[in-house]
């Protein structure tokens, strides 16, 4: 049950959240400086996967209880595992760690916008009328900063694909693994998405070489430990003391994040146009926000959208 009167561990918690899942995009990018990406995505999930098993046995928590659960499983191994964060991995060779956070910022209007086709619930008109806002300034990115190579338009139309996917996986999950215990679910499709970016890898890279610097191995366990077990812990902790409205509004600081630790630490030119369509995208998406609070009959928008990992 949420709690309206938040204590300072609380606030912490949220700012680590932030902090962790703003950090991600910048240690993708550091480790497919050094590993394929597919690879990298495999590897990074074989060690959540661990983590998060060993966290089920602690707790006790059961398996899937029967084939549809199962079925569920196999389903957001790939849709929310293997395609979007192998997509997110092959993108960051060739775009900016700030340009992926940016792009992937629009995941909650893209959750409205393909609800009314899963579920056949009407999006407030408010909320559409800010997803058209954002397109156009996700349109007006792709025009002026990521055309300037065929590899940066690839990588951002990756991007894309991997919201897309992320965005359907996070309705039909909501339908569909409400029974399932969340570490026991996560901790199945991470293992079982690693497999198939490990069959990807095997196709596609098998004459890459993994080069393991410091840099790249740091940034890999960073993801795995902190990037999803301990933000997936911190994340339901919070979901126990913090309306999931609240919560959701990481999606409004993590780009920022990603943003200046991409120009401080990996010196990542910032453009203006990337700045503007970053406040136009997060703009839309507190619009959209706020569009649901007022309309509760609507579909709840904001219990939709999965913790990043």
């Amino acid at each position: 049950m949420s709690d309206s009167r938040l204590a300072p561990k609380h606030y912490f918690a949220f700012a680590l959240l932030c902090a962790i899942w703003g950090s991600t995009w910048l240690a993708i990018r550091v480790v497919v400086r050094d590993f394929p990406p597919f690879r990298a995505a495999a590897m990074r999930f074989v060690i959540g996967a661990v983590l998060l098993f060993l966290l089920a046995l602690i707790q006790r928590a059961p398996l899937p209880a029967n084939r549809g659960e199962w079925r569920a499983i196999v389903i957001l191994s790939v849709t929310m595992m293997a395609l979007p964060y192998g997509l997110i991995f092959w993108a960051e060779q060739h775009i900016t760690s700030s340009m992926t956070a940016v792009l992937y910022s629009s995941l909650p209007l893209t959750v409205a916008l393909i609800t009314p086709a899963m579920t056949g619930r009407p999006v407030p008109r408010a909320a559409i009328y800010s997803m058209l806002v954002a397109i156009g300034g996700i349109a007006l990115l792709f025009e002026v900063d990521l055309r300037a190579s065929v590899n940066s338009l690839l990588g951002g139309t990756a991007v894309l694909i991997a919201v897309l996917s992320s965005a359907f996986s996070s309705i039909f999950a909501k339908q569909n693994t409400g029974n399932v215990h969340p570490v026991v679910a996560t901790g199945l499709q991470l293992i079982i998405g690693s497999a198939f970016l490990g069959i990807v890898s095997v196709v596609m890279e098998s004459h890459e070489p993994t080069i393991w610097t410091r840099s790249s191995v740091t940034a890999l366990v960073f993801l795995a430990a902190f990037g999803s077990a301990v933000a997936f812990a911190v994340f339901y902790w919070l979901l126990r003391h913090m309306h999931a409205y609240q919560l959701s509004t990481i999606n409004l600081i993590t780009p920022f994040v990603a943003i200046a630790e991409g120009a401080l630490i990996l010196h990542e030119f910032i453009t203006g146009m990337m700045m503007l369509a970053a406040i136009v995208v997060l703009g839309a998406v507190g619009f959209v926000l706020k569009a649901e609070s007022d309309e509760p009959s609507q579909l709840n928008l904001r219990q939709s959208i999965p913790p990043e990992i």
